[in-house]
């Protein structure tokens, strides 16, 4: 089931790009601000205290690497992982680099989610947007269907392939390393969705009751 509700967030942002007028996109920005909110909440509250076992200053390392890897995953998505990308309309093959670095990113979202916690709620509320602003760019940029639809079903395999992946003993003997690595990247992902959710980086009313919303019903679950 937590397959099925991954693969279709991804389904749902496409299916609503499809539908999408240029000028709608523009009010994307209160629900990024509110997935924002909830991802960052949803890290704090639930895989924080997963990573407490650990030695404080190893969990450290660990979170601040995950952050440096969201950088340096973010150098080659141009931030696609929070809704900013830029798609050129001359390009027309498939933009690998984008497609590995989201790949990577989606992978290791997979691997902290667990019946032991409700991540999966942050990550599907991350996800839908995500792939709605994906989607829209692929479409306006000219790719056709086929490559569209491709990049989309690939990108939507990926978090349930990473959360399969985690089954494995190997990497069940690391689970707290990576979680903490997640930590980072949820951090870093939530807070640029913060910060860049809001014209001229100025919240207002709504956003900021927006993000309290957010920060509210993730306590509450």
């Amino acid at each position: 089931m937590k397959y099925l509700l991954l693969f279709l967030a991804v389904a749902i942002g496409y299916f609503i790009a499809s539908g999408f007028k240029i000028k709608e996109v523009k009010q994307m920005s209160i629900y990024l601000a509110f997935s924002g909110a909830f991802l960052l909440s949803m890290t704090i509250l639930e895989l924080l205290p997963e990573v407490f076992e650990m030695p404080t200053e190893r969990i450290g390392i660990f979170i601040m690497g995950g952050i440096l890897l969201q950088i340096c995953l973010e150098f080659f998505s141009k931030g696609a992982e929070h809704g900013h990308v830029h798609i050129h309309s001359e390009k027309r093959n498939f933009p690998w680099l984008l497609f590995i670095s989201l790949s990577i990113h989606a992978l290791l979202e997979g691997f902290p989610i667990s019946d032991e916690n409700n991540i999966l709620i942050g990550v599907i509320i991350h996800k839908i947007p995500v792939a709605l602003i994906l989607s829209f760019f692929f479409i306006k940029a000219g790719y056709s269907k086929v490559i569209t639809i491709t990049f989309m079903l690939l990108f939507a395999l990926m978090t349930p392939l990473g959360n399969w992946l985690s089954n494995f003993r190997l990497l069940q003997e690391y689970h707290t390393e990576i979680t903490a690595i997640v930590i980072g990247i949820f951090l870093h992902v939530s807070t640029t969705i913060l910060y860049e959710s809001s014209k001229d980086h100025k919240f207002n009313l709504a956003k900021l009751v927006t993000i309290v919303l957010g920060f509210v019903i993730a306590y509450i679950i």
